[in-house]
């Protein structure tokens, strides 16, 4: 993420200096961008939209409650406002259907009879848990664990947690991330596939006929907290309506702590050691020797959110479309936490959604108009699995083999300016190298990706458009902080630090615009300059999706 108070401006404009005025007057950079396209983004601007949107009266704009229609309503009036055009025919709205479970533990005490003990958790506490299925009751009066290692099976890579496993009835107890994670010779390294996501993890148990799965939370692995997975599950869960109202899935499915994926192992006689064995090839799955009894009583409803579009229309080939997204929910209102219950989400993601109407003041103020049409989506439900953006995918407005790229904006660094970027999911697609390239004009460089391991690329509302061929960008700051004091810089870290998926997401004086303002510019420049070409970018060689993006282009 980043910083510079102005820097972007002064570079932007010694740049255009040196450059070539286009026919209609004003000063441009080689790839027809006028400064008076780069001074439509400001401060003020973006900071009212934030102000706004991550507000109490917004209460945490979470989808199927008041908040949802008075979030998406906002974002429509600012797109009216700006003066782009409805993205869905005459309407700036694209229906979402989904459904919402709330499902309970009948009894919030979950007991586990093992061999050598049993073992009473407490739900949130110890455990969370949940079903995908749209039935009123849950009702398994035993099921046997069994530890499935990562719960994987990857062909390609010569893996197969599930081998010889029949865990139809069984509850599968797994890992977070992948075997890459702890042997560089496996998988891709340190950097995570889309194996190690939960979401996998859930799909795979269901496609093996488990009745349960369990993940073992790890916050180095997961690279967030236990307090995100218990805000995450402490209410309804949303979710796409699924085929046969869920009967193809897993009954119930949730995460355990890792303390107490302890106490199982210990309470079956297995040694925890084997969570170790697990991670090397070769491994077999192994009985926990204890079983559990699961009852949820549930309520779901059907409902529909929205996704926002609005468009500019391409001057010369209209068909082709660029696509920013930013997703405008985040986690309502929860549990008390120092006296505050709204999850504001000022950072995840007012911060994205602000953005878009920042960057559409940048293309209505250009002096030569996108010759492609450019999108400018705010997406639903990404917290609750990137739904928004997957039902996009699955039910396109704009034809996907004339989408270009999609450009994924979700929480920008509001601790300072720095010198690079960062590509999440580096080596993947050839839009690393357009950042690359725009980044230079505004001095900065690309640097190497922060947490490969973390799974970003799999994180966000991009990864929908890439499972389909589309190049995804998803970007920040990297490098060095501009500010060279660095106790400012670690006062401000130090304040802004712990707010990810907490109430304390919110606007305040501890914010320096500076970086956003700056990576905001650098998102505008990338898709204003594949806006003026009549190329399509591709992924990289490497990549997994490589042909799913060749067979997308050869349509």
């Amino acid at each position: 993420m980043m910083k510079t108070s102005y820097f972007i401006g002064a570079v932007a404009l010694l740049s255009f200096a040196s450059c070539k005025s286009g026919s209609t007057g004003g000063n441009y950079d080689a790839s027809g961008l006028d400064s008076g396209a780069i001074a439509a983004i400001t401060e003020e601007g973006y900071k009212g939209y934030i102000s706004k949107l991550a507000s109490d009266e917004f209460q945490g704009r979470k989808p199927f409650t008041k908040s949802d229609t008075l979030t998406v309503s906002y974002i429509e009036e600012q797109f009216k406002a700006l003066g782009l055009a409805p993205g869905n025919g005459d309407s700036y709205f694209q229906e979402v259907p989904m459904v919402q479970i709330d499902a309970k533990p009948v009894d919030p005490k979950m007991t586990f009879k093992g061999k050598n003990a049993d073992v009473t958790v407490q739900s949130l506490d110890d455990y969370v848990i949940g079903t995908p299925r749209m039935e009123s009751d849950i009702n398994i009066e035993n099921t046997e664990l069994v530890f499935a290692g990562f719960g994987i099976v990857a062909p390609e890579y010569n893996w197969n947690d599930y081998e010889g496993l029949d865990v139809k009835g069984k509850t599968v107890v797994v890992m977070v991330s992948d075997p890459g994670r702890y042997d560089k010779n496996l998988f891709k390294a340190d950097t995570m596939t889309y194996y190690g996501r939960w979401t996998y993890k859930f799909e795979e148990a269901s496609r093996q006929g488990a009745a349960g799965v369990l993940i073992i939370h790890e916050t180095a692995a997961a690279s967030y907290g236990w307090n995100v997975v218990r805000g995450g599950w402490s209410g309804p869960q949303l979710s796409l309506v699924p085929e046969n109202k869920g009967a193809d899935q897993v009954a119930f499915q949730g995460w355990v702590t890792s303390e107490t994926a302890q106490k199982l192992f210990n309470a079956g006689g297995i040694d925890p050691k084997v969570m170790e064995e697990a991670k090397k090839p070769g491994f077999k799955a192994v009985p926990m020797n204890i079983s559990t009894k699961v009852a949820l009583k549930n309520n779901f409803r059907e409902s529909k959110s929205n996704n926002v579009l609005a468009t500019i229309k391409g001057s010369k080939r209209p068909d082709e479309t660029i696509i920013y997204t930013a997703h405008w929910d985040h986690l309502g209102i929860g549990e008390v936490s120092n006296g505050d219950s709204i999850f504001n989400g000022a950072i995840d993601n007012a911060s994205g959604v602000a953005a878009l109407f920042e960057i559409a003041k940048a293309f209505q103020a250009a002096n030569v108009k996108p010759e492609r049409t450019i999108v400018f989506m705010a997406v639903t439900a990404e917290e609750e699995g990137l739904l928004g953006s997957q039902y996009y995918a699955e039910h396109p407005i704009y034809p996907l083999n004339k989408t270009v790229a999609n450009i994924n904006m979700d929480s920008f660094n509001p601790v300072g300016a720095m010198n690079g970027i960062r590509v999440t999911g580096t080596g993947q697609t050839e839009l690393e190298d357009y950042a690359a390239k725009s980044a230079q004009k505004f001095g900065r460089e690309l640097k190497p990706e922060g947490s490969p391991t973390s799974g970003g690329f799999y994180r966000s509302d991009h990864f929908n458009f890439v499972k389909k061929g589309v190049p995804g960008l998803y970007m920040g700051s990297g490098g060095d902080y501009l500010e060279t004091d660095t106790t400012v810089i670690n006062k401000r870290s130090e304040a802004l630090a712990g707010r990810y998926h907490a109430v304390t997401d919110e606007l305040d004086d501890n914010w320096n615009f500076d970086g956003i303002l700056a990576d905001i510019r650098l998102h505008f420049d990338i898709g204003y300059t594949l806006s003026m070409e009549k190329t399509f970018p591709n992924f990289k060689a490497k990549s997994e999706f490589k042909e799913l993006g060749d067979k997308r282009l050869s349509k």
